[in-house]
């Protein structure tokens, strides 16, 4: 069986499905008889798209923000029902192993989310180019990484849009698969607390606190349908503080940073002659990071997100907690609204100007 094939037989034995009609949601398709009947809601309320996946092959090129050595990834397009797998480069096989974007596949969550296996490796820094991956409305795409980090680029997912921009994407013949909340899930680590609600849309609602910093206490509230991602959010670059560089360091994090992928803080201001490009920068990276690390649930939420102080490690503990919990969730397919599409896909063919990491 083909890569992309076998990609695709696991997704599709995920799960049921409910079809949803252009006329309201329609019964669930189960053969064990759990999770029948119908929902509230219509489907007018939401957008409708085919799946799609990138128009062509693209590189980019940089440095890893915590291995400090150089990195490159090249996006390919991938047939429907695939989903996003990543390629890591072997030097004790021909082939390349195959780490596909699941919450089942994280390895740690500390400073970053990493994916990985005995066999594959790690794959670190995963987050901000599934944010973008996300963001832009792709559902198959393979990743190949030479290296063991996404590039960091310039700390945001920018780069990664320009470049998925300059060759456009591709609508595919297939209906797009949400993952439905249904019940409300919470999870708690301390001060931080993330919970996932029914909500008829993909929406992200964010607060961060760093009280004895200049950051402060920030919240920031996104729509994934209706929101300009590439506007709002994709700009928005990881942050770090002076004092805790010597810290990360000596365990082995953050030695690729610098101020020209980092927003650093040290002596209560912004180190970075430009400063910052929002003036919640901070939060609506958290947000970025927040997309990204959701997108482990291995296809869009129909939900609600709601952090409080959270992280990668918070993030992925809500992806699991949903998943773990049968009457949590559910898998629904939406109408394909041909126009829709057509716009939402040639919104994104004109080319940018492209540095020379962008191949």
């Amino acid at each position: 069986m083909s890569r992309t094939g076998q990609a695709s037989e696991r997704r599709l034995a995920q799960g049921p499905v409910v079809h949803v009609g252009s006329f309201g949601w329609t019964q669930a398709c189960r053969s064990d008889g759990d999770r029948d009947g119908a929902a509230k809601g219509s489907s007018e309320q939401m957008q409708a798209h085919s799946q799609t996946t990138i128009g062509d092959r693209v590189s980019l090129s940089g440095v890893g923000v915590h291995s400090g050595t150089p990195s490159s990834i090249t996006l390919h397009p991938a047939e429907p029902d695939t989903g996003i797998i990543f390629l890591k480069n072997s030097d004790s096989s021909v082939c390349d192993i195959e780490v596909p974007a699941s919450h089942r596949w994280v390895v740690a969550t500390s400073l970053s989310t990493v994916l990985g296996s005995d066999e594959a490796g790690s794959i670190a820094t995963v987050e901000h180019l599934l944010a973008t991956i996300s963001g832009m409305g792709i559902d198959n795409v393979l990743v190949e990484v030479d290296g063991h980090e996404v590039p960091i680029m310039d700390g945001s997912a920018e780069a990664f849009v320009e470049a998925i921009a300059q060759v456009g994407l591709r609508r595919q013949p297939a209906r797009r698969r949400y993952i439905r909340v249904l019940e409300p899930v919470r999870v708690a680590m301390g001060e931080s607390v993330g919970e996932l609600l029914p909500f008829n849309g993909r929406r992200f609602e964010v607060e961060i606190d760093f009280a004895d910093t200049i950051i402060g206490r920030q919240a920031y509230v996104f729509d994934l349908d209706s929101g300009d991602f590439r506007r709002e959010l994709a700009r928005a670059r990881t942050f770090g503080f002076v004092d805790s560089v010597e810290q990360l360091w000596a365990n082995g994090y953050a030695l690729g940073a610098s101020l020209d992928n980092t927003v650093v803080i040290g002596d209560g201001v912004v180190i970075n002659p430009e400063g910052l490009r929002f003036a919640d920068e901070f939060v609506r990276h958290k947000a970025l990071d927040a997309i990204g690390d959701l997108t482990l649930a291995g296809g869009p939420i129909l939900g609600l997100y709601r952090s409080y102080r959270g992280g990668h490690k918070l993030n992925c503990a809500i992806v699991e907690a949903l998943l773990s919990r049968d009457s949590a969730w559910e898998w629904v397919e939406m109408p394909v609204r041909r126009e829709a599409v057509q716009a939402d896909v040639e919104a994104l063919l004109p080319a940018a100007v492209y540095g020379a990491d962008v191949a």
